[in-house]
């Protein structure tokens, strides 16, 4: 994770927390994971923020735990959803986490804060943790041109989207789309993989 990126979520937490808590539902990302995600299979949502996607997982029989890089973002989570399972963990290496652990992993708005060079090792990551026949989705917000960060500091990156295909090229993609996101109102890119095998 940039390190300013993690130094603003960590500095800000219960602002950026509220925040997201009091945007609309993510009702687009609702209906694809009720599309595609397998029902009561173990999920795991990388980038989980203060933990408001791994409760609606939950709760409608997507069995999940939140990983987060920001011990003040986790902090969030855990104060809200105490019966939830959170635990610190930071892209590219997510270290303790097996591969071919979750039948479904999410990782929403989350690699457009990384350095350029960890963005395919990142999603080469999560993919390994994917279960064969288990489905991948992936999202970032998309930023034209060159690299932007925001008043927080927070680093948004502007890469191709071939440099997350190419990571998934043994995969079969179910959606590749961008769109304007239901709940931020941002422009993002989404693409949701099925692991082979």
């Amino acid at each position: 994770m940039d390190r300013a990126t993690l130094a603003a979520y960590d500095k800000e937490a219960a602002a950026f927390a509220q925040d997201w808590h009091d945007q609309p539902a993510p009702v687009d990302l609702q209906e694809i994971v009720g599309q595609f995600f397998i029902k009561g299979g173990a999920t795991a949502d990388i980038g989980c923020g203060s933990g408001r996607e791994v409760a609606w997982l939950n709760a409608d029989g997507f069995p999940a735990e939140g990983y987060d890089a920001s011990e003040g973002l986790l902090n969030e989570a855990r104060a809200r959803y105490p019966a939830l399972r959170f635990a610190r963990a930071e892209l590219p290496e997510l270290p303790d986490i097996a591969a071919n652990s979750f039948d479904n992993l999410l990782c929403e708005t989350v690699i457009m804060h990384l350095d350029h060079a960890l963005i395919a090792p990142s999603v080469r990551r999560m993919f390994e943790l994917v279960k064969p026949g288990g489905i991948f989705y992936l999202s970032w917000r998309v930023t034209r041109g060159d690299d932007a960060r925001d008043t927080h500091g927070r680093l948004y990156a502007a890469f191709d989207t071939a440099l997350v295909r190419t990571e998934l090229a043994a995969a079969e993609l179910l959606l590749d789309e961008e769109v304007v996101s239901a709940s931020s109102g941002k422009v993002i890119h989404r693409i949701v993989a099925r692991k082979c095998g």
